[in-house]
């Protein structure tokens, strides 16, 4: 650590840097709320009135002061080294991504703050996704804006493709829209998986403010979006296996696996294959019909009687 009173700290206190150290005093919280003191050698007692490790374990651990500690999760202006973090990473058991967001968060030179703005994919991106049906297929930015999609991904989710190009946002369709536009099964467990990986992203661009903006105006609309981002949990993209309801209300799995676009590491394509042969039989189905009447007409003579939004309020 290169300065040991708070008040003593160089450069000015710019807006961007108080909410940098706000977001990773509540980041150090939540983490230290989520460690049980068995899981580090520690006697559980009885009079332990929060859940996780109290401030002091984690500074003993840690091998730093109590004080010192204290301050970094109250926000104060203090520069923690490296090796500190590293410590504070391994007491609070951080995986690669959540340690590489603590780096981010305390301002730490080697880790990057802020990312290029993201800019549309080159035309030929659009070819390649038509070229995959009927395999779903889409182009995502780090932000989950939809920047192209083809014809496969519109008769997976309709809805969505239905928004003006700009308002293309999956997050903001999955916690803003109507029951019957919602596509996932598992609405819950994918959601909050989708919420920790913006929450990764956010950590290098928290000086921008389309991103702050966005994740602003999003809280506001949805109280459900604004508990999972005080979570300050935290993700990195992985293939993953997901169920979606078709505007019938019948049941589809497919494997989600991202490919990064070389024009912008943020942005990625994400492709959807088939878990099985009635999901492959059912999305051709789906393909044949949005050719034959559009995505609007799929949704209105689609009866979606599945639950996509049933386990959550909000």
């Amino acid at each position: 650590m290169t300065s040991l009173d708070p008040r003593t700290a160089p450069g000015p206190d710019t807006g961007g840097e108080a909410r940098r150290r706000s977001e990773l005093g509540a980041f150090l919280r939540r983490r230290r709320e989520r460690v049980g003191p068995a899981e580090v050698g520690l006697p559980e007692g009885t009079r332990r009135r929060t859940p996780g490790l109290r401030r002091e374990e984690v500074a003993q651990l840690s091998g730093i002061g109590v004080a010192w500690y204290t301050w970094l999760e109250q926000g104060r202006r203090i520069n923690p080294s490296v090796q500190v973090l590293d410590a504070i990473a391994r007491t609070l058991k951080l995986d690669r991504t959540e340690r590489d967001h603590l780096y981010r968060l305390a301002g730490v030179p080697s880790v990057p703050l802020d990312a290029p703005a993201t800019v549309p994919g080159p035309p030929g991106q659009q070819a390649i996704l038509d070229a995959l049906t009927p395999l779903p297929a889409t182009l995502v930015t780090a932000r989950y804006d939809v920047l192209a999609y083809n014809e496969a991904y519109a008769a997976l989710d309709p809805g969505l493709t239905l928004l003006p190009p700009g308002d293309r946002n999956v997050l903001w369709h999955l916690f803003t829209a109507e029951e019957r536009l919602q596509p996932l099964v598992e609405w819950e467990r994918e959601v909050s998986f989708m919420v920790a990986q913006l929450r990764a992203e956010f950590g290098y661009r928290m000086r921008d403010a389309t991103w702050t903006g966005f994740v602003g105006r999003l809280s506001e609309a949805s109280p459900r979006f604004a508990e999972m981002w005080a979570r300050h949990e935290v993700a990195a993209p992985a293939a993953r296996v997901k169920s979606f309801w078709t505007v019938d209300g019948e049941r589809l799995g497919l494997r989600a696996t991202g490919f990064a676009a070389t024009a912008d590491p943020g942005t990625r394509m994400w492709v959807y294959t088939p878990e099985d042969a009635d999901t492959e039989r059912l999305l051709g189905e789906l393909v044949g019909r949005l050719r034959s009447s559009g995505p609007a007409a799929l949704l209105e003579r689609g009866a979606r009687s599945g639950g996509g939004r049933q386990d959550r309020a909000g």
